[in-house]
């Protein structure tokens, strides 16, 4: 594998520190961007190889200069990996809009704030590698994460834009789709509003419960992930979204199935409205 420079957001924790980990240990430069001194403290200590920079990708007017000061102080990037991210747990009734906002500016405005930072970089060079990490959860919907999987839809279908339009500069975008790994983000990384409406017991408290109790025991393995994104990145004819994990893969394809049968039995309906 030719040498790169990867800028990595949230190199911190979860998939961003298994990415900067994998590509450190292949010899690639990486930029891992953390939110506090304190992360990036550890980080240092954890990489030492990593170069850090403190961006909250929610300060959208500073991540252009904090972009332009990475290629300055370590030659242009080749791949971004927009991972910052973290998961929302709440029934719609009961979450607070603010809750979606903030889920919103970090997971949505966040990474596109990051990308578009990039992309007249890769435009204007032919070349680059956009990674955005959304999840199962933006090609499916499960009750009690209405704010995160809307989040992800979004940035789903962000992603296959920015594909459509920087492949004519050879620029790559997919999304990567993982189902659940052994992460942070059903534990600490995870928003949980409270409960307060108990005609909704019976339906979401066993889901939360399951939820909590499968944190940190999941299929998903964070450094296979990194594997896969370094053999990713090196695809000529890389996938719009690539899926990680069987779960994603099980869940997805059955959506896929359950939508079709859905579009045939309307199909009469769908076309009587031309005419």
């Amino acid at each position: 594998m030719s040498q790169k420079t990867f800028f990595i957001t949230g190199a911190n924790s979860g998939f961003g520190l298994a990415v900067a980990t994998a590509a450190s240990e292949q010899g690639h430069t990486v930029i891992g961007t953390v939110r506090s001194e304190a992360s990036q403290a550890r980080l240092a200590e954890r990489l030492p190889a990593v170069r850090c920079a403190l961006c909250d990708v929610t300060e959208f007017d500073r991540i252009p200069d904090v972009v332009e000061q990475a290629e300055k102080d370590h030659g242009p990037v080749d791949v971004l990996i927009n991972n910052a991210g973290y998961g929302h747990e709440g029934l719609l009734e009961e979450s607070p809009l603010e809750e979606m906002r903030r889920q919103f500016d970090v997971n949505v405005f966040g990474a596109v704030a990051v990308a578009k930072a990039f992309l007249p970089r890769f435009r204007r060079r032919r070349r680059g590698f956009i990674v955005n990490v959304t999840s199962m959860g933006g090609m499916i919907t499960m009750p009690g994460i209405a704010y995160y999987c809307g989040s992800k839809f979004a940035l789903q279908g962000i992603s296959e834009v920015m594909r459509a339009e920087m492949a004519p500069f050879g620029v790559h975008v997919t999304a990567l789709c993982p189902g659940s790994f052994r992460t942070d983000w059903a534990g600490r990384s995870m928003v949980r509003t409270g409960r307060s409406i108990d005609d909704y017991d019976a339906l979401f408290d066993p889901i939360r419960e399951a939820r909590q109790a499968r944190s940190g025991k999941q299929l998903g393995d964070p450094n296979k992930l990194a594997a896969a994104v370094l053999n990713l990145i090196e695809s000529a004819n890389p996938p719009p979204q690539l899926l990680l994990g069987s779960d994603a893969l099980k869940l997805v394809s059955g959506r896929i199935e359950r939508l079709q049968q859905e579009i045939e039995e309307w199909k009469p309906v769908a076309v009587s409205t031309d005419e």
